[in-house]
């Protein structure tokens, strides 16, 4: 009787791991969803305001039953004639807005770029609670600061004006000056400044021929900060603000207390347009460098 050969059962070979549905640097259909989710409510406001300027409607209704440039005709008539009955135009806040906005920008660049450099560099007693001091209001609520200042500068004996806001921006926008040119600063070793010192340069020579140059990325990106920040700035400027010196979005604010204008949404797309041609500027002039918010 013969027995049935047994063939030897080969060895299984061991399972390759599965390679992920996605590669690295791809996003998954969930978290492509996700993403498109949020970034449409983060511009959901900007794209109610555009639509909303480009309304045909007599009064706000939203969606418009009907599409044109009717409220930009009417903006545009009363930028170039104002209305007498006005305190002011919206020329005139715009010219303050503009002032206190370059004002602020060039004053919180000249301060911060020494700061920035100080702090990056030396060690010094009280160092962690300067730059806690420095990036304070960002944290601080913005309606207590404007009500502060507002008590701060009554007191005083002379009347400031334009100056009372263009030192409350200052205050608002150091925290972004200051962390743009500190970050430019850290990426700067101090073997430049000995290299130059070697060839001849004086300390003071070094920081100006080498240190700035190298910082210009941060210096640029918060310079423009500081214009973005005080160009939309409403709470603080709120309380501090005259009839002399009331800026684009307090006038903004005022033609929808008594009725709501359907022109502010025009100049509203004015003042946005002018953010994304800042912002636009600021990644083609230094893309990523320097920048941190």
């Amino acid at each position: 009787m013969s027995t049935p050969i047994q063939t030897p059962r080969l060895p299984s070979s061991p399972r390759l791991p599965r390679l992920p549905t996605t590669m690295p640097g791809q996003l998954g259909k969930a978290t492509a969803l996700l993403a498109a989710v949020v970034l449409f409510l983060a511009a959901l406001p900007i794209l109610t305001m555009i639509t909303m300027s480009f309304s045909a409607a007599d009064t706000l209704e939203f969606p418009p039953h009907a599409y044109g440039l009717h409220w930009y005709r009417a903006a545009w008539h009363s930028f170039v004639s104002p209305d007498a009955s006005d305190t002011l135009s919206m020329g005139g806040a715009l010219s303050t807005s503009l002032i206190v906005a370059l004002s602020t920008m060039v004053i919180a660049t000249l301060v911060s770029v020494p700061a920035a450099y100080a702090l990056s560099r030396y060690r010094f007693r009280g160092k962690p609670a300067v730059e806690q001091l420095v990036a304070l209001p960002l944290v601080y609520p913005l309606v207590m600061l404007g009500l502060s200042l507002l008590l701060v500068f009554n007191v005083l004996p002379v009347e400031l004006g334009v100056f009372r806001l263009i030192i409350a921006h200052v205050i608002l926008a150091l925290p972004f000056t200051v962390k743009n040119c500190a970050a430019s600063v850290a990426s700067i070793g101090p073997e430049f400044e000995e290299a130059a010192c070697v060839m001849g340069a004086s300390p003071s020579r070094a920081l100006i021929d080498v240190i700035l140059p190298l910082m210009r990325p941060g210096i640029l990106a918060g310079m423009l900060f500081a214009f973005i920040v005080s160009f939309n700035e409403f709470t603080v400027t709120f309380f501090l603000y005259g009839i002399d010196t009331m800026t684009l979005p307090v006038w903004l604010y005022s033609r929808t207390v008594s009725s709501l204008d359907p022109t502010v949404f025009c100049f509203a797309v004015f003042i946005v347009a002018i953010d994304f041609a800042l912002i636009w500027l600021l990644e083609k002039l230094i893309g990523d460098e320097g920048v941190a918010l």
